[in-house]
């Protein structure tokens, strides 16, 4: 039997690490708009992860002169696989039940997040991290732990390669190094400005930077080498270096948005230097640091990241599915943080702990004596429980769907389908004008509950409208009313994302003096996102903006308060309130609640014709 690893000390600063980095991904999740980059708490963990992992290989290396692969594993399966695993379960069960509109897809999603494949199983389905009202999943933060699994389970076998064959510990740390710059450097060659960067984000070969940067770190700063008695200059450079990286740190969690392009040319990498810096101090123990990040709501938090990781997705998307989250912001934000809270402790008490030191050898003998325990014992009733909820998760794995639209949202993405062709020929082809006859006019008339007068001059008027995919949901309606109308939409389109496209647009002439913008179902923005966009299209074009209809989403009543004030900041700007006209017509909505079906085409058309042909 080996010797436990000799002068290995728990560093109480790196749960502090943990607790800021989880809370930054929870609050990026809740209020995306205060912690617009707290998705960077993932390079936290990951930079975490690879320098405590590698650092217990090198004391372990160093004492035995080889490392017990099996052990390794074991113990690392001890500390994901239980809570991970009752996750899932609990999920399917409570899907299968309540939520089965998220049964699509879900056997592949639990067997990827069972292998920890799932963060390539979502690349090949063409998911998104970033489209937060398409597709949601309680399983989409899986990928992270997949990214980090994949590592645990080849990273000691490239621990002991490079400590058998390389040996001395700079040039492992130099070969390491050149790893990480090939992984970051091709971050940046499959990027593209523009487009989702859900493959970059999610993908193993991209995001293994972190990782190693921290591995590289145990190689040249392990923490048994590290003394605590230090010269006081020393110690001030180090809280220096260390209280700064903090800050810089923060201040990425507060205002680094998702979509910045520098993110994926060098931004990741250089947040990851930042962890690097903090992990290293941190490590330190002649630093004070480790000290300021130890106290015990992050020791609390940090010690249970990995289940508040763990059920945080799940938690809000079956909550906000039955709450309108809009409404009552931050009441139903503090519930779902609450309800987090509580689960995790839950399983880490029950779950997380007794497993982590569970014999599995007893495993069928303990089985045996819960089921022949007396049947009111709480033995019984718990295993009689835990095999109530198995059962109906494996019920809804079984009967799941694969790549199943259903027929509300088939007849949604028809619709979108065939709009999106017919806005895409105002772009590319010259428009002529038909001669309506005065049936036609009166039938367009009585459709839209418009005057001859105003159909007639709806014939004549030339508009841009750009926007996303709710303007394309009524994208028929108003090229029916305004036949020279140029429709510009995409499904996710983003405010943050529409300035250079509208720049195209003004550019090839297309970009009329009457502008139609109809963004914001899709996530909020900042007042300099919008300011870029009145810039391209400036002060002379009279601008349409139609406020958003999104009352599954948190992001709704700050959407519609910011275009409010946009339209009190710009004086060509008029504001449609189509929340206002819709929010207690729920049938003029599909499923999603969010896009007009043939019933709610009407009035919106209805609405946006006569705010345009005011004035007319």
């Amino acid at each position: 039997m080996e010797k436990r690893l000799k002068n290995s000390r728990y560093i109480t600063g790196f749960d502090g690490l943990r607790a800021l980095a989880v809370i930054g991904v929870i609050l990026y999740h809740l209020l995306p708009s205060q912690m617009r980059g707290g998705f960077l708490g993932v390079p936290v963990f990951f930079v975490v992860s690879g320098y405590l992992i590698t650092d217990l290989l090198v004391q372990e290396w160093k004492q035995n002169g080889r490392i017990k692969l099996g052990q390794f594993y074991i113990r690392r399966m001890k500390r994901l696989y239980p809570a991970l695993v009752t996750m899932l379960i609990a999920s399917s069960a409570y899907i299968t039940l309540f939520q089965r509109n998220l049964l699509n897809n879900l056997r592949g999603n639990v067997i990827s997040s069972l292998l920890y494949v799932n963060n390539w199983w979502q690349i090949n389905h063409g998911l998104s991290y970033f489209d937060r009202f398409a597709g949601e999943s309680p399983f989409t933060h899986i990928w992270s732990l997949a990214v980090e699994t994949q590592n645990y389970l080849i990273w000691p076998i490239v621990f002991i390669l490079l400590m058998r064959f390389v040996k001395n510990r700079g040039k492992i740390f130099i070969t390491i190094s050149v790893v990480v710059l090939i992984s970051a450097i091709w971050m940046a060659i499959l990027f593209t400005p523009g487009q989702d960067p859900t493959r970059v984000y999610y993908g193993t070969d991209t995001r293994l930077f972190s990782i190693l940067m921290g591995s590289g770190l145990a190689f040249i700063w392990p923490s048994t080498r590290l003394k605590a008695k230090i010269p006081k200059q020393a110690k001030k450079v180090l809280n220096t270096i260390g209280l700064v990286s903090l800050v810089l740190l923060i201040a990425a969690f507060l205002f680094l948005n998702d979509g910045t392009t520098f993110l994926y040319y060098g931004g990741m990498f250089l947040i990851s230097l930042l962890c690097v810096i903090l992990v290293a101090i941190t490590a330190h123990p002649g630093a004070s640091l480790n000290k300021w990040l130890t106290n015990p709501l992050f020791t609390w938090i940090g010690k249970r990241s990995y289940g508040i990781y763990l059920y945080q997705f799940p938690v809000m998307i079956f909550y906000e599915a039955k709450f309108n989250v809009a409404d009552h912001l931050i009441l139903h934000t503090i519930i779902e943080i609450v309800l987090i809270l509580l689960i995790t402790e839950l399983s880490y008490r029950y779950i997380e702990k007794p497993m982590r030191f569970f014999n599995y050898r007893e495993l069928f003998s303990n089985i045996r004596s819960w089921l022949q325990a007396p049947l009111k014992s709480k033995q019984k009733i718990s295993f009689l429980s835990v095999s109530l909820i198995t059962v109906i998760a494996l019920v809804g794995l079984v009967i799941a769907p694969t790549n199943q639209v259903d027929a509300n949202q088939k007849e949604l993405q028809k619709q979108i389908e065939a709009n999106q062709k017919e806005a895409q020929k105002t772009q590319t082809s010259t428009q002529t004008q038909t001669t309506e006859t005065s049936e036609v006019e009166l039938n367009v008339a009585e459709k839209y509950d418009l005057t001859n007068r105003q159909v007639t001059k709806a014939k004549n008027m030339q508009v841009t409208a750009f926007g996303d995919s709710v303007l394309l949901a009524g994208a028929s309606g108003l090229q029916e009313i305004f036949p020279k109308m140029v429709i510009d939409g995409e499904v996710g389109r983003q405010v943050g994302d529409s300035p250079p496209l509208l720049q195209e647009l003004k550019d090839e002439k297309k970009l009329e003096d009457t502008v139609l913008l109809s963004l914001g179902t899709n996530g909020p923005f900042t007042d300099d996102e919008f300011d870029q966009m009145m810039k391209v299209i400036g002060t002379k074009r009279r601008v349409f903006v139609l406020n958003v209809h999104v009352p599954t989403q948190r992001w709704q009543n700050e959407v519609n308060t910011k275009l409010n004030a946009m339209a009190e900041k710009y004086d060509n700007i008029t504001l449609i309130d189509w929340y206002g006209n819709s929010s207690s017509q729920s049938s003029w909505f599909y499923d999603d609640q969010v896009h007009p079906n043939p019933e709610g085409i009407i009035p919106y058309c209805s609405l946006i014709a006569k705010e345009l042909l005011k004035g007319q």
